[in-house]
């Protein structure tokens, strides 16, 4: 199957190493890594936002290139930041998504995640987990071909961690590839595929259950598997740690 992603040498100085990926559709990715350790600028970077070398292809197209009405079709970013500061309503956000009005699409995500009760309610009146659902309505409204997001995860209660994790695969299955950076390590079975970034480069690219059980994952995040549970890494020599 031909790659829908293709990076080639993207880099972010002082975050990023020059970093090649290829992704296909129907590929549900999770992206892990320590704080810091530049997840959040290979999104950036994938997404075009930071890119100070390096090329971003989605299906052929190069996004630098693409018009902003065309670059909503190829792909979409979710950032981590759950911040709106305009008093706009939520439905009014969901349409900052789309390339040209389209009320139906709106009141379709509108009822997909739940919104009814805050729609016409200003954006930054709403909790941060609502912010969330509304960013992630947004994200999917031009229906992209890539969707790149960041913790979506982050701040839903389990019921819309769960709900958002069948609309990621459900995207998924439509075609797109789907990217998202995530804290929760319980979470990478639900995944297809996981790359571990370490010291802004990719450590490791492989399924959940490589990953788990790779020395690479527990050397990033200083922790190990032990019983089922994660427990911290004990340093090869005990004076080390003195």
């Amino acid at each position: 199957m031909t790659s829908l992603l293709i990076t080639d040498g993207v880099q972010i100085e002082g975050r990023l190493k020059p970093t090649d990926l290829r992704c296909k559709e129907g590929e549900l990715i999770a992206v892990i890594g320590p704080n810091g350790s530049g997840k959040t600028s290979l999104l950036r970077a994938l997404a075009g936002i930071e890119l100070d070398r390096g090329l971003v292809l989605v299906d052929g197209e190069d996004i630098a290139q693409a018009p902003s009405p065309r670059r909503m079709k190829l792909l979409s970013y979710l950032p981590a930041t759950r911040s709106l500061v305009w008093p706009i309503s939520s439905h009014d956000v969901i349409a900052l998504g789309l390339p040209s009005p389209d009320d139906r699409r709106i009141d379709d995500l509108i009822q997909l995640l739940e919104l009814e009760r805050i729609a016409t309610r200003p954006v930054n009146s709403l909790s941060t987990g609502e912010r969330t659902r509304v960013l992630i309505a947004r994200s999917l409204a031009a229906q992209p071909k890539v969707l790149l997001l960041d913790e979506p995860l982050a701040n839903l209660d389990p019921y819309w961690v769960l709900r958002t994790l069948e609309l990621m695969r459900e995207a998924a299955k439509a075609g797109s590839a789907v990217i998202a950076s995530l804290h929760d390590l319980s979470q990478l079975t639900s995944f297809d595929r996981v790359i571990l970034v370490d010291d802004g480069r990719i450590a490791a690219d492989g399924t959940a259950g490589q990953l788990l059980q790779s020395d690479k994952l527990a050397a990033a995040f200083r922790v190990e598997r032990h019983n089922e549970r994660w427990r911290i890494s004990l340093p090869a020599d005990p004076l080390s740690s003195r």
